[in-house]
């Protein structure tokens, strides 16, 4: 039986009384947005085009510059392009994941996003030793894959409202390898379970500088108030066993 690491101090980031696990209802099935387009002229030019003529551009340039606006339109969706991200993103290492700022996750710790969320999960994919000495209060640690199928897959957690959002952050030390790798895992997993595009947890995020850059700007969020560096030859043991249990 493994334990699933957790806050002491909170009752968890994801409050069983409130949450409900289930299955998706038809009602979660996204339908397709329509889209507006809107053409700006050139500032101080008049357009010299006689009524009733029109300068059609080559097809070829208007297909391309419309691809090119639905891929970008479609980065900013979820993953069940139901509705654009509700959290402002930076950029990343990984262009696939959506990447957020120490300072956006704290936002959502302090409660600025909660008229839109019914609950945000916050990933620690640490090795527990790390988690222990010190990590983003209310953070639940899954180091493992099975953990992660485990806790959130197995009875998925969906929105008692559904005008309000789950969303998960997931992070490691830095967020460069094991925070994207268990997000991307997830995603794989979600998809299998369902008929495309449907998933249960469409909105995925990535903390960016992982925890040792929120410890930094943040050591308020963090319980303890303390870091522990995965390398630390304190740990050398715990460090051997669960690299060889996540390959």
């Amino acid at each position: 039986c493994r334990q699933l690491f957790r806050s002491p101090s909170v009752p968890g980031s994801v409050p069983r009384s409130v949450l409900k696990r289930g299955q998706p209802s038809d009602r979660d099935i996204p339908v397709k947005a329509k889209r507006q387009w809107r053409v700006a002229g050139t500032p101080g030019q008049e357009a010299s085009v006689e009524p009733g003529v029109w300068l059609e551009p080559s097809r070829s340039a208007r297909l391309e510059e419309i691809e090119s606006l639905l891929a970008k339109d479609d980065q900013e969706l979820t993953g069940d392009f139901s509705k654009p991200h509700l959290l402002p993103t930076v950029e990343g290492k990984d262009p696939g994941l959506k990447y957020i700022s120490p300072d956006t996750l704290a936002a959502v710790l302090t409660g600025h996003f909660s008229s839109f969320l019914e609950s945000s999960i916050v990933v620690d994919c640490r090795y527990p030793y790390e988690y222990e000495g010190g990590h983003v209060k209310g953070a639940v640690n899954l180091p493992l894959q099975r953990d992660v199928e485990e806790f959130l897959l197995e009875q998925p957690i969906v929105s008692l409202d559904a005008s309000k959002r789950v969303i998960i952050i997931f992070h490691c030390e830095f967020s460069v390898e094991r925070g994207p790798k268990m997000c991307k895992f997830l995603r794989e997993r979600d998809r299998s379970c369902h008929e495309y595009p449907q998933l249960h947890y469409p909105e995925l995020y990535v903390l960016k500088g992982g925890y040792r850059e929120f410890f930094f700007q943040f050591p308020s969020h963090c319980e303890p108030r303390d870091y522990q560096p995965m390398e630390d030859a304190a740990f050398k043991e715990e460090r051997r066993k669960f690299r060889g249990q996540s390959r």
